[in-house]
């Protein structure tokens, strides 16, 4: 992997991920932003809720963030044909850059945005064995180099897919956050991990989620050789996943050389089958191979996930019992209807599930890539 560090015109880090640097002739070396753009304007502030005792980042400038570009006009997309975008190069394998409207500013923590390809029309299940661990990479390093800033407490990574979700940029792309804070999520995990271990006499929390899924078996969708993925037994949505690397690390710079090496196997049959549990009848295995008489099956409907990478804070005294673990869900519930957070849900956290979790398991059992 090459890793080559330049600025925007209006000063953001821009940092590309590259393969093959030299295979690219200079066009990520050369690439000069030219865009006359005036300084990043953010008034991002975080107020703390006495109530909760959770924070809020309240971002008004994001109201002027672009919303669903035409294909042509993407941001994301190379610079080329004279039409100038975010990534000055005319092709680049990955690349991060500081995000021009930002949750996080001004002091209080910091947001990238992490194109997974140059291809516009591809979707992170369409990436390589390789181009997929060049991600992974990129996720590793930014995770290392955002920890190491002052006033960082958590660092995020995540991709948003789908309208339904609430993305406003087709491109294959997701963000990093790098949180002034510990979220309120992580916060939850870290008593429930105190809990556990004063009740059982030091026994890890999650070392015991895995080995009790292990043993029960029903909820198990992939089991590898270094990662376990699983619908948890108190699932909240209707298709939800969690995948762990089976030896227990606190973050993704921690991950040894085996379990990146079979990472982008694992994670990319996942997206694949969530992108075909919809798209079969329930209980029906996977459609046999095509033969030149046969009529082409139809595209498998893109599904709407949040992919959530879960990293052990900065500086937390628990950092060493923490489970680095990626959270996969979607918010549809079956074919044509999705799942809303209704008032049990939004107004008091309690979810409510249509889909038993042994029954989703089963579903992505089946939806299995043909050998």
């Amino acid at each position: 992997m090459k890793k080559t560090t330049t600025r925007l015109a209006d000063g953001r880090e821009l940092i590309y991920y590259d393969h093959d640097y030299d295979a690219r002739g200079g066009a990520v070396r050369d690439a000069v932003d030219r865009r006359p753009l005036a300084p990043v304007a953010t008034a991002s502030e975080i107020r703390h809720d006495r109530l909760l005792g959770d924070s809020v980042a309240i971002a008004s400038h994001r109201q002027a963030r672009t919303y669903h570009p035409p294909a042509d006009e993407c941001p994301l997309c190379p610079s080329r044909g004279g039409r100038l975008s975010e990534i000055p190069a005319a092709d680049y394998d990955v690349a991060v850059f500081e995000n021009r409207f930002p949750s996080l500013a001004g002091g209080h923590g910091r947001c990238e945005v992490v194109c997974f390809t140059s291809d516009h029309d591809a979707s992170f299940a369409d990436l390589t064995d390789a181009q997929a661990a060049l991600v992974l990479d990129a996720w590793t390093d930014r995770t290392a180099v955002l920890s190491q800033l002052p006033g960082v407490a958590q660092v995020f990574c995540f991709e948003n897919r789908g309208e339904e979700i609430g993305v406003t940029l087709g491109h294959p792309h997701g963000q990093i956050y790098a949180y002034p804070f510990v979220t309120p999520r992580t916060e939850r995990m870290l008593a429930s991990l105190a809990a556990h271990r004063e009740a059982t006499g030091g026994r890890n929390l999650f070392d015991d989620v895995l080995a009790d899924e292990r043993a029960d078996g029903r909820r198990i969708v992939l089991d590898g050789t270094h990662w376990l993925a699983f619908v948890p037994y108190a699932a909240h949505w209707p298709y939800e996943v969690h995948l762990y690397p089976k030896r227990r690390v606190p973050d993704l710079p921690a991950l040894d050389d085996a379990a990146r090496a079979e990472f982008p196997r694992v994670y990319l049959e996942l997206l694949r089958r969530f992108d075909r549990i919809f798209d079969q009848g329930r209980g029906a295995p996977p459609a046999p191979p095509l033969t030149p008489s046969a009529h082409p099956a139809p595209a498998p409907t893109p599904t709407p996930y949040i992919a959530a990478w879960h990293q052990a804070p900065v500086r937390a005294e628990q950092r060493a019992e923490f489970a680095l673990h990626l959270e996969l869900f979607t918010i549809r519930r079956t074919s044509g209807k999705l799942k809303f957070l209704a008032g049990s849900e939004s107004g008091m956290n309690v979810f409510i599930n249509d889909v038993p979790p042994e029954a989703a398991a089963e579903r992505l059992r089946e939806a299995a890539s043909e050998s």
